[in-house]
């Protein structure tokens, strides 16, 4: 009887040791959308380690997209909340699959008793062992709702990547355009200055009258003016792009890349299908499958869970031993989880129309984008084909005339704000065009030139 009951015990040990030790390992990491995926983004370590977060100071000169995207991928403090609660829900699954530890208990009646003429061999003694058995199948069920729920954060990890990434190349786009504002104000302080130095001349020479120098002084001021209002938004978007790093991300002061590459824009209705991509929608099978595992799970727990209890008796009055044996059953006569089991339906009918809804906010997202996106682009090339090109031409013609008194100082003028203007007018599409291209891309989850426009 007693070798039944080590052998009971070892056996116990063995199989909740070998459960113990099968630790899932990347059950919820999802494969990567077509968009960015080559470049590798944070996995937090199998096993947690804690470390201090300290500032590299290290410098990135010059920044170019590509390294704005690797740093935001590898250091961004929200992907790698996301990534750590991807681990955490595996490990989650682990622990649901487990079942109950045995209990074991021991006894001794009459212990300490002092009362004439008690014999202490009297005393009756008892080792228990108890063992809680899932008749309705919780612990399997059990772990396959953890699963579900470990595949949806990686879903929420796959959706806050490609968040990342757009957040990253509009700033980035951001950074780029107030670079040109500032260089843009720079040539037009340098212009102005050397505008009010001609000025001066003429008035000098008697060419012009006096107030036409306090007007060209007034011209200087305000491009003054405007070149440092220029590098101050240079700097706070320089900030922006660098607090999608975390406190360990490199500083840097000029990016590199290109505003005016632009490419025709798909039709609307061949990107809408592409839609299904995004994780948004593409978690709602495992979310689906979530719910008929809470279903499951409910069901399951109808059933009530049977306690055998095995053990040794040792009565002392007679010294003899009896092995004691007991079962232990819940009746399910009031409690049958029956508000369980209709929320878990209920939950499951809601899944449905859960994703009809996304898929509705998904296509008003992408409609309102790809609007801004046409629109940006439409801008640009009326911009860079003919007025752009008009404004410069006819400021050159009127800044040369002014210079052998052909025209006034307003007429210069005039034209100089009107090319300012225009300017401005081609750098706010270019940046809305670059900007509103990565939220449909985002959005579809690839790159728009793997789409024929």
């Amino acid at each position: 009887m007693a070798f039944s009951i080590r052998l009971y015990l070892w056996s116990s040990a063995l199989l909740l040791l070998g459960l113990g030790c099968s630790a899932p390992r990347d059950l919820a990491w999802q494969p990567p959308r077509p968009l960015a995926a080559d470049r590798p983004a944070y996995r937090p370590p199998k096993r947690p380690v804690l470390h201090a977060v300290a500032d590299t100071g290290r410098t990135a000169e010059p920044l170019t997209l590509e390294a704005a995207l690797r740093y935001t991928l590898q250091l961004n403090p929200e992907l790698q909340a996301a990534a750590w609660e991807v681990r955490a829900r595996e490990a989650r699954t682990l622990q649901a699959g487990l079942w109950p530890n045995p209990e074991l208990e021991s006894e001794i009646d009459g212990a300490g008793a002092t009362a004439p003429g008690l014999d202490p061999q009297d005393r009756e003694m008892s080792l228990i062992l108890s063992q809680e058995l899932p008749l309705g199948g919780d612990p399997g069920a059990a772990r396959r709702l953890a699963l579900q729920e470990a595949l949806l954060a990686g879903w929420n990890y796959e959706a806050m990547r490609l968040e990342l990434v757009a957040r990253t190349r509009q700033a980035f786009v951001e950074v780029l355009t107030a670079q040109e504002r500032l260089r843009l104000a720079d040539s037009l302080l340098q212009l102005a200055r050397r505008f009010e130095q001609a000025v001066q001349a003429r008035v000098s020479a008697g060419k012009a009258p006096p107030f036409e120098a306090q007007r060209a002084m007034v011209v200087r001021a305000n491009a003054e003016l405007a070149a440092r209002e220029a590098a101050q938004l240079l700097e706070a978007a320089r900030r922006q792009l660098r607090s999608l790093w975390g406190p360990t991300g490199p500083r840097f002061k000029r990016v590199v890349g290109t505003l005016q590459e632009v490419e025709p824009v798909p039709p609307f209705a061949s990107l809408t299908p592409l839609l299904a991509q995004h994780p948004a929608l593409a978690q709602f099978a495992a979310r689906r499958a979530l719910r008929q595992s809470e279903l499951q799970l409910a069901r399951a727990r109808r059933i009530p869970n049977l306690n055998l209890v095995a053990g040794l008796v040792r009565y002392g009055n007679t010294g003899t031993q009896a092995f004691r044996l007991g079962l232990r059953l819940p009746l399910p006569l009031f409690d049958r989880q029956q508000g369980s089991i209709q929320e878990a339906q209920y939950r499951l009918l809601q899944t449905e129309t859960e994703a009809e809804a996304v898929r509705q906010a998904l296509i008003r997202r992408l409609a309102a984008a790809h609007a801004r996106l046409l629109t940006s682009y439409q801008a640009v090339q009326q911009l860079q084909q003919e007025v752009l090109p008009a404004a410069r031409e006819i400021f050159s013609v009127i800044e040369q005339g002014y210079r052998e008194g052909k025209f006034d100082l307003l007429t210069v003028l005039d034209a100089q704000r009107t090319l300012l203007e225009t300017t401005n007018q081609y750098l706010d599409a270019l940046q809305n065009y670059h900007q509103a291209r990565a939220e449909v891309e985002a959005l579809i989850a690839q790159p728009l030139n793997a789409q024929s426009p």
